[in-house]
């Protein structure tokens, strides 16, 4: 069965919702989701126009081709590099096409380009049905509760132990090699599932400060000890004000 994505309460743009019995923000995978993810056509995030261009007709295609076979898929991939206008094309064909959940490609890319990062999430929830629930690829968890209060409602998993691999511990608040920060000794195994508990703890963190309608008094936390943390708040706050009042409580 298909689950529908409800809406519970918002905390600026940030969307408190509910998937089935998944209390979102939180992981989104083919078990939360109950639904397969349709193929893609992947391409890098800096590309020139006709590659991206391509990359979305492909996607497209594939994902048609994906619904036809199996109605029950219901998550794709919003591909279209670093250009807004064709990521919200393909975000809005693929809500035509009956797909709910719509993964943000090249996640890793756009931390690294705050500007592009706002702009993107933002026009992508301007444009797309709010019952959409956008999934975006390996945040780090400094970056969980900015990207949640931007709109982003779910993360897929596998950052756990892609970091482990790398022999990184994550916090709440950064990343450690353990090369260089002796902080633990772990092997892979422990280390990954260290992980899991951190990933767990903000998602957890960042859902109650929704609850509590703190969740910018958090970011902001987070942003004094990350630069691109603070960059994307300033620009959030000087360019897109419209959006921020839209759901922002009035005290």
């Amino acid at each position: 069965m298909v689950e529908n994505f409800e809406i519970k309460s918002h905390d600026g743009p940030g969307r408190l919702g509910k998937l089935g019995e998944i209390q979102t923000p939180n992981i989104l995978n083919e078990v939360t989701t109950n639904s397969s993810i349709a193929k893609d056509e992947s391409v890098a995030y800096n590309v020139e126009r006709e590659i991206a261009e391509w990359s979305v007709r492909k996607t497209i295609e594939k994902a048609k081709s994906v619904k036809d076979e199996d109605p029950k898929c219901n998550v794709g991939v919003i591909q279209g590099s670093k250009y807004i206008d064709l990521r919200v094309e393909c975000g809005k064909e693929l809500e035509e096409l009956g797909y709910k959940g719509l993964i943000i490609a090249n996640g890793d890319a756009l931390l690294l380009h705050p500007r592009d990062l706002v702009d993107m999430i933002v026009e992508l929830r301007k444009n797309i049905k709010p019952s959409t629930y956008l999934i975006f690829t390996f945040a780090e968890c400094s970056f969980i509760p900015l990207l949640s209060y931007i709109g982003v409602d779910g993360f897929l998993n596998g950052a756990d132990e892609y970091y482990s691999y790398l022999n990184v511990m994550t916090t709440a608040t950064k990343n450690y090699d353990l090369e260089v920060y002796k902080i633990f000794e772990m092997n892979q195994e422990q280390l990954a599932e260290c992980n899991k508990q951190t990933i767990n703890f903000v998602l957890t963190e960042t859902r109650e400060h929704m609850r509590n309608k703190t969740l910018r008094n958090l970011v902001e936390e987070r942003g004094v000890t990350s630069p691109q943390i603070a960059s994307v708040l300033k620009l959030l706050d000087k360019n897109h004000q419209d959006y921020l009042q839209k759901y922002t409580q009035l005290y």
